[in-house]
């Protein structure tokens, strides 16, 4: 089931979900695979905290890696990767279907290296949802940053 305040906004852009059996889409290769669409299309969500204890979500391709000190350069700061129970502490979504919408207190960077793939794939709040949507789109709903995650 999607949360709530991920589905008004859904709607609220005419946007449509792809609802899958609970537990069906956690890694980005059984999303791809159910969506039936290659790995970088999933847009995958990362949770960081910096030093100064602030919050960071990466949106990004799903087959792509983002060295850490690429990473500190975008956010200027050294980060370190939140854990399972951090990360629904602070989004409100477990690892697999944490959705960069309707978040709080936390900067969303979302990689420029979506934008070619035309339509991805971020989770809609739970490991088993996708919800198409383009990087322009997803900038607008978020109100992300769009970052050249580029060495």
């Amino acid at each position: 089931m999607v949360p709530e305040k991920v589905q008004r906004l859904i709607d609220a852009h005419g946007l449509k979900v792809h609802e899958f059996e609970p537990g069906s889409t956690p890694t980005v290769e059984l999303a791809a695979r159910r969506l039936g669409v290659e790995p970088a299309r999933i847009a995958k969500s990362l949770l960081f905290k910096t030093q100064a204890g602030t919050y960071a979500l990466v949106v990004c391709p799903g087959d792509k890696r983002i060295p850490s000190g690429v990473l500190k350069r975008a956010i200027g700061s050294k980060v370190s990767m939140t854990d399972a129970e951090e990360t629904e502490r602070v989004t409100g979504f477990r690892p697999g279907g944490v959705c960069p919408f309707g978040l709080e207190g936390v900067e969303i960077l979302l990689d420029r290296d979506l934008g070619p793939l035309g339509t991805v794939y971020p989770a809609a709040g739970n490991d088993a949802t996708g919800v198409g949507v383009t990087l322009e789109l997803l900038a607008r709903i978020t109100g992300g940053r769009v970052v050249a995650f580029a060495e």
